[in-house]
Formats: structure tokens, sequence, C-alpha cells
């Protein structure tokens, strides 16, 4: 029996069972992939955002993200130190069939300072393999801080001493420098009266008064120049979106009395937003706008189409917002 048994007969099937059965298992086998994504691309500085990794493996892998292990301080420092993910994560798992499963991992973020910022590449390491994530880019704006129409509390008002006297609204260094002052503003005074003896008897020759520029002739003017130099051409996309930043922010400045030199940009829309002459023209100054934060914090070169179009929205936005005076004057040389 034990010959018959190792016979070539009986060798001969029981290799082809095992070798199906090795393919079948083979078959089965699949890659790990990982998706990461955020719920919001842009994140008060401060508040939590959730990031979500997304990974499907075979139901009988083991992986983890060595990044988010549990440590001493409770996070993992990433982007120089400014962004912080919390390993305090949330894991799901959900069965996909065919031995295939889907693990949801969900990891907070905080950021304690504004900017744009380019999370890196998650690795997720199963086994003797590792497989990385897309990176993910979000913006940390500023907290608003306290305005002027803001009220404080728990403060007490001013009260005024009592028996005040005229000395007590006066600084202590005009009261201790007083004579010194007396004594300059005298000087001053023999001087000016000595330069008007001297002057001619048909009095000052007043200096002609250049007129103004126009804001928003200004502002055209600016970017002819700007589009002469073609930055965007040489590669210096940043002092491109700089300068053309400017023009617009002076523009508003001069044109509708927006302080939007001293504004951020999420400042500024709520600005147009608030203002029914301007509100349809918002999504000319967006583009600008966001474009340039991406070129000047993320360090993100844009595409060629990308520069001219903010350009092009530059100049449209001045023409349909110049004053109606402008306007007269064209049609009026058009005539």
């Amino acid at each position: 029996m034990r010959k018959k048994f190792f016979t070539k007969g009986y060798i001969a099937p029981l290799a082809g069972l095992l070798m199906a059965m090795g393919g079948v298992t083979a078959a089965n086998a699949g890659p790990v992939t990982v998706k990461a994504s955020l719920d919001s691309v842009q994140i008060l500085m401060g508040r939590m955002a959730t990031m979500r990794l997304q990974v499907v493996q075979d139901e009988n892998v083991r992986g983890t993200f060595p990044l988010l292990q549990p440590n001493e301080r409770g996070y993992a420092a990433v982007c120089g130190d400014s962004v912080e993910l919390r390993t305090s994560i949330k894991r799901d798992t959900t069965p996909l069939g065919s031995g295939r499963i889907q693990v949801d991992w969900q990891v907070p973020v905080q950021a304690f300072d504004s900017g744009v910022y380019r999370l890196p590449e998650m690795v997720y390491v199963a086994g003797r393999d590792s497989v990385r994530s897309n990176p993910l880019t979000f913006k940390v704006t500023p907290f608003p801080g306290v305005t002027a129409e803001d009220k404080i509390a728990d403060f007490a008002g001013t009260v005024d001493p009592a028996g005040k006297s005229f000395w007590d609204f006066l600084p202590d260094w005009l009261v201790e420098w007083g004579w010194l002052i007396l004594f300059i503003m005298m000087l001053a005074l023999i001087a000016f009266e000595e330069t008007l003896s001297r002057r001619p008897r048909g009095g000052l020759i007043p200096a002609p008064q250049v007129p103004k520029e126009a804001p928003d002739a200004e502002a055209l003017r600016r970017l002819g120049e700007l589009k002469e130099r073609k930055l965007w051409e040489q590669g210096q996309e940043k002092e491109y979106f700089t300068i053309l930043t400017d023009i617009l922010r002076n523009y508003l400045d001069r044109r509708f009395g927006i302080n939007a030199m001293e504004m951020t940009s999420r400042q500024i829309m709520q600005t147009l937003a608030a203002d029914s002459t301007l509100k349809e023209k918002r999504g000319l100054v967006r583009q600008i706008l966001d474009m340039a934060d991406f070129v000047k914090f993320a360090k993100v070169r844009p595409l060629p189409d990308d520069s001219v179009a903010a350009w092009n929205n530059a100049v449209a936005f001045v023409n349909e917002t110049k004053s109606i005076s402008a306007t007269a004057e064209e049609k009026g040389g058009e005539s």
C-alpha cells in the first residue's frame, strides 16, 4: 500500500491540488491603498479639523501609520512644528467582501499659526511594505481680533481727579521743559519775520498744482507697466502677484475709501460683499487674491493662464467700477 500511494499516479493529482490552492491564495491577495482628505481646506487658527485616511487592504493584513503612534505629548508635529496631528485617533473597519476590508482613520488636525500649509504624505506600513498617501494643502486663517464696535466688559469707567487744575492736563515733559520750548518758538518766530521782511513786494508766487491722476487712470497705467515687465514669464511669479495686488488694493483705497492696504484677503472680500455696488464684482477680486495667497504662502507656481487671467480680472474690475465722470470723459473723447 505504501508503495502504491507514492506512485506516479497519486503524486501528480496531489501536486496539482496544491498548486491550485496556492493560485487561489495569490489571486485573493490585493494591494494596499491609502487615500487622504480633509473635511475643510480652510481652518480658523486654533480650531480643530479632521484628516481622514482611507486604507483598503486584505483582512488578514495588519498595518499602522508610524507617525500617528501614541506618545507622551499626545500629538505629532509637522510642517516645521506649525501643525499638530493628534494621536487620539478613531478607526472604523468596513468589510468589502472577497477578503478585503476598508479601515477609516480620523485624525484631528490643529494649527496655531496662520498661513498656507502642505501636509506630508502619510506613510502606512503593512509588514515589509509601505504605502504613501496623497499630500494635502490647507489654509489657516487668523482669529478675528476685537474691533472698536465690540464692548469690553469687567472694566471700570474713568473718573476725573478731585480738585483738578490747568496743570493736570499738561504732560510732565511739557512742564519740565516748557521754558526751552518757548525759547525755541521765539527764535523760530524771529527767523520767520526776518524771512518775510526780505521777500519781494509782489508776494510769493504759488507753485503750479499738478492735477492728481484719477484712481482708475492710475490703476490702468500701472497695470500696463506691469504687463510690459513680463515678470511671470521670467519665473518671478511672487513679485508679479505682489505688485498686482498692491495696484488693486491702492485702487480700492482711492476709489471707494476701503483701507485695503491694511486688510487681509478675507476682510477685503467681506467688505465687498457688504457693498451693493461691488457685490457682483467679487468674483474678479477673489481669483486675484486667492492666487496671490497661494503663490506667496504656499510657494505654488501658477500656470501661465492663471497669471494672465489675474491681470485680465484686475483690468476688468477697474473698467467696470470706475467713476461716472471718467466714463463720461471716455465717451466724449470717442464722439
